[in-house]
Parts: C-alpha cells; structure tokens; sequence
C-alpha cells in the first residue's frame, strides 16, 4: 500500500498531534497556536526529508548517479530497526541497527551492482536501481510478510513538551527536529572542514584529478555510497515510530527527496536542508491553510477536496518556480 509521503502521521492526527489548551484560546489566538504547531509540524518532516535527501545528493553530486533505490535503503533501516526493537525492546539499539544494516546494504550494493555503472547513461542507471527496488520489496515481503510492523517510541520520549504561548507538543517529534539538525550541522563540518570532506568535495569537481593524485576513487564512493545509505537507514527508523512499517514505504518519499536536491541543488549539503524545510513547510502548511482558505467561498467537504489537491501540487508548483529563477537550484554549483 503505497501512501502519501506526508502521511507520517499515522498514528496521530496531523492538526491535533498537540493537546492545546482550547478552552484558553479562541478565535485568532486558536489559529495562530494550530498555525505555529503546523510550522513545527512541517519543520519535522522536513528534516526528516534532509536525511533522505543528503545520502541522494552526495551520490548524485560525487558520482554522477541517479540511485532509485535510495527508498529502499529507507525502508530496509525501518525494518530493521522494527526487528531489533522487538527482539531487545531497546529503541537505541533499533535506531544502531538500522544505521549498520542500511551501512553494510549500501556497501553489498555499491561494490556487486552500482559500481558497474558509473559509467553507463542514466538510462542504464534508472533501469537497474529500479530493478533493485523490486528486488528488495519482494526480498522485503518474502521475509517480514506483507503485514506493516510497528515500531513504538520508548516511554523517555512519549508525552508532550509545554512551549511558549500554551503549546504543548509531542515530544518525540521536537527530539527528531533537534536529531536532524545536529545531524545537518555534523555532516556539513564533515563535508567542509574534513580530509575526507575535501575528497569527497574534490570528487565531485574532478574525480579524474584526484584519482591521478593518489586518492583511492573507488573506496570514496563506497564511503559516500554507504553514509547515503545510513542516513537513509536512518530516516525510515526515526519515521517508523509515527507510521507504520511496510513494504513500499520508501518510494514516495524517494520522490520528494529529487524534489528537494533539484531545489537545493545537486551536491549541496546546504541546499538539502534548505530545500527540505522548504518542501516540509509548504506541504504541511498547504494541507493546513488552503483548505481553510477555500472554505470561505466553499462548502466545507469541496473547500476540503480542492485544497487537498492543490496542497499535493504545492511542492512541484515550488519547484518549478525556484528553476525559474535559479535554473541550478538555490546552492548549486556550475
């Protein structure tokens, strides 16, 4: 069952994920708390889209390489995270386990399969990476079933926290905020401030000149192949505590992770996180307030409807005017 990639809030509803304090506030004061509580709520699936799309742009960006199966690298990190944690009933020791195993898959794939086509078209690179995501759904299903996994939150991170202006919101979801922009910032030092990070910024320039200059290109890109890979890995296991685990899971938000690195700009650790907060607020917030817009000249189940529909093209719609403007995206490079 292949769903919305915005519909991580399975197991909680999206405007009432905060208890808010209702008989406090009313009218604007109402609107202005389900609005700021939207803004965090679109904050958090957008550096959550970040993590997916950092692994997507280093690899497009070093390699050249349109990798399809990145979703699926998401999907195998919340699977295995589901599995550990039902084997431990230890959420650390899930969230370790879907960093190795999306790790070691990424490597498997990068060394028997990606490896092969650095220097194929893109076509030959879209026909194998899709194969590969039929493989690992079928390999998925064969092994977990066709049933969704839960993987639940620990007890230390469930409840809410109280915010400023009587805003009480989920406190796992403020953890995955602060998680995923400690690891925007972590990466970009890596990436700018490292040995490694020069190489692999070297990679992406003139891969030629730093393979005549010693530097081992194939070890760096199994290196970036797998960090792609974990962080995708990752991304499914923090997601997986608010939606169901299931096959398929990976795809729609593989979509809106070429969405972010075409806004930000391919290669750009900077223009990921941008473009993925970017692409978080304006989904969530155009679920939230279009409908509401169009209510007013509307009846409420067609002002729903329209403003559904218009939300889901919000993010293209966004797209295409940042290539307008910046026909490279906002960050990137010649």
């Amino acid at each position: 069952m292949h769903m919305h990639p915005n519909v991580i809030y399975k197991k909680e509803t999206p405007i009432l994920l905060m208890k808010s304090r209702v008989g406090k506030f009313k009218g604007k004061s109402m609107s202005a708390i389900l609005f700021i509580e939207q803004m965090l709520n679109g904050l958090q699936f957008g550096v959550m889209l970040f993590l997916m799309a950092a692994g997507l742009t280093l690899v497009f960006g070093v390699m050249g390489l349109i990798n399809l199966a990145h979703g699926s690298l998401y999907m195998i990190g919340a699977f295995a995270a589901a599995a550990v944690a039902a084997a431990t009933n230890s959420f650390l020791f899930a969230l370790a386990a879907s960093l190795a195993v999306a790790a070691i898959a990424g490597v498997l794939i990068e060394a028997t399969i990606i490896r092969r086509l650095y220097k194929r078209d893109h076509l030959d690179q879209v026909l194998a990476t899709f194969a590969l995501i039929l493989i690992f759904s079928e390999g998925t299903r064969w092994i977990f079933g066709s049933f969704p996994l839960f993987l639940d939150r620990p007890d230390y991170l469930a409840g809410t926290v109280a915010l400023p202006f009587g805003i009480e919101y989920s406190l796992y979801r403020l953890t995955l905020i602060g998680v995923g922009l400690a690891i925007a910032v972590g990466l970009y030092l890596v990436i700018m401030k490292t040995r490694i990070g020069i190489r692999i910024r070297a990679g992406e320039n003139d891969r030629e000149m730093i393979g005549a200059l010693g530097v081992d290109i194939s070890m760096l890109y199994t290196l970036v192949f797998a960090l792609g890979a974990a962080l995708a890995g990752l991304a499914g296991a923090l997601i997986g505590a608010i939606q169901s685990v299931q096959v398929g899971m990976g795809e729609p938000v593989l979509i809106l992770a070429f969405v972010v690195i075409v806004i930000g700009g391919i290669g750009s650790i900077k223009g990921a996180l941008i473009g993925a907060i970017l692409v978080g607020l304006t989904d969530t917030l155009g679920r939230f307030l279009l409908p509401q817009f169009f209510s007013l000249f509307l009846e409420n189940s067609t002002a729903t409807s329209v403003g559904a529909s218009l939300a889901s093209m919000s993010i293209y719609i966004l797209m295409a005017a940042v290539l307008l403007i910046r026909p490279k995206g906002l960050f990137g490079g010649a």
